[in-house]
């Protein structure tokens, strides 16, 4: 017994020692796909209107990539994942900042696309990419706020820097639509 727990501990090691480190933190497969060592957060999600039909609302996605992230973040990918309506984006105006919406910081460089214009998926893409350590804000700005009102999710994915990187699934970000106006909004300011 003592002989196939010795075996099994030095197939492990071996198998370990086939994949290769890009530095003492960044992890390489054999196959050249870069991961990150601590993947970033997904912190929050949240929209300045809450309310349905309504135009000039902002969704923001605020990530943490940890300071031993082992690489820099290059490419986040938010795609909706529930919701009535398909939303459309002015890809364009997405904005991208360090901290959080309540307290932004420096711009960053960055370009959003729609790979595919059947698919509900934003690609905002880090020029340069943003390096460990750092919080980071995505604000995406809808056509509009969607017609149906109901709980809409979107899943985001954080990739690394590397011509051949391993998406990281952050979890979903949840927005709440309310019918009818932002009643939920007013209804705090009734007495």
């Amino acid at each position: 017994m003592r002989y196939l727990t010795q075996l099994g501990i030095a197939l492990a090691v071996a198998g370990m020692s086939s994949l290769p480190m890009l530095s003492s933190q960044a992890v390489q497969l054999a196959d050249g796909t870069v991961y990150f060592v601590a993947p970033p957060q997904l912190l929050k999600a949240s929209t300045t209107q809450n309310a349905t039909d309504v135009w000039g609302a902002t969704y923001y996605f605020t990530l943490n990539l940890p300071a031993n992230a082992g690489e820099p973040l290059q490419r986040v990918v938010i795609t909706q994942r529930e919701g009535t309506d398909n939303l459309r984006f002015n890809l364009d105006e997405t904005e991208v900042f360090e901290g959080d919406p309540a307290s932004e910081g420096a711009k960053l460089t960055a370009k959003a696309t729609t790979p595919n214009p059947d698919t509900p998926e934003v690609v905002i893409t880090f020029n340069p990419p943003v390096d460990p350590g750092r919080t980071v804000t995505i604000g995406l700005r809808p056509v509009q706020n969607p017609d149906m009102g109901g709980v809409y999710l979107f899943g985001v994915t954080a990739f690394p820097s590397g011509e051949k990187s391993h998406g990281q699934f952050l979890g979903f970000g949840r927005l709440h639509f309310y019918d009818g106006g932002d009643w939920f909004s007013r209804s705090r300011l009734l007495p």
